[in-house]
């Protein structure tokens, strides 16, 4: 999955699209797993466990050895993390501007290179010495922080549905996607027909 934004003109474009789009979609996780009540019109607990829903972001974007510390996860930190995350994913050219800077400073967050033996080195945004939970907070605040810096804080969106908050990353040519996934479309349309028939007989 890439995004691509224009204002970047420099070889090897698509790389930087996907990593920037793989950490994007690291803080959708955590947003979505630690800070979301209410999710395609049902209630649930909150913080829903974690571990599945990176696994299968591992599968998907298949992280650099570097940014994917092995370990124990820090539930307070990473639950603070998705609160500092979420705003990004309000309306406006400023949402989560503030809470985005207080994280990466807590976090320490700053770019390097990180070498290990025999492979080549991985850009990341989180010190050598952090731990996994402190590494995936600062990777993906740096992500985000990015995606708005250049002009593309519309991608970062939360689900319109009724009754849903699930944050997503758009990646549409146009920045036109409106819901989470196909369920909250299809509730969509099918809440906008009724509307309409009610109308229709009053």
């Amino acid at each position: 999955m890439t995004v691509t934004i224009d204002p970047w003109r420099i070889t090897g474009q698509s790389q930087i699209d996907s990593y920037v789009a793989r950490w994007a979609e690291l803080a959708v996780v955590l947003v979505n797993t630690l800070a979301v009540e209410r999710a395609q019109g049902r209630t649930r607990t909150v913080p829903a466990p974690l571990e599945p829903a990176l696994e299968e972001w591992r599968a998907h974007h298949r992280p650099p050895r570097a940014a994917g510390q092995a370990g124990p996860l820090d539930a307070g930190l990473l639950g603070e993390a998705a609160a500092g995350l979420r705003p990004a994913f309000g309306p406006g050219p400023l949402a989560g501007v503030a809470e985005l800077n207080a994280l990466l400073l807590r976090q320490g967050a700053v770019p390097n290179l990180h070498a290990e033996p025999g492979r080549p080195p991985v850009l990341a945004f989180h010190a050598p010495g952090a731990d996994r939970s402190g590494a995936m907070a600062a990777d993906a605040g740096t992500a985000l922080a990015m995606v708005i810096g250049v002009g593309q804080g519309e991608r970062l969106a939360t689900c319109q549905a009724q009754g849903c908050e699930l944050v997503f990353f758009d990646t549409t040519r146009n920045a036109s996607r409106r819901f989470c996934g196909l369920a909250c479309q299809n509730r969509a349309k099918a809440a906008a027909y009724r509307a309409r028939k009610g109308a229709r007989r009053t």
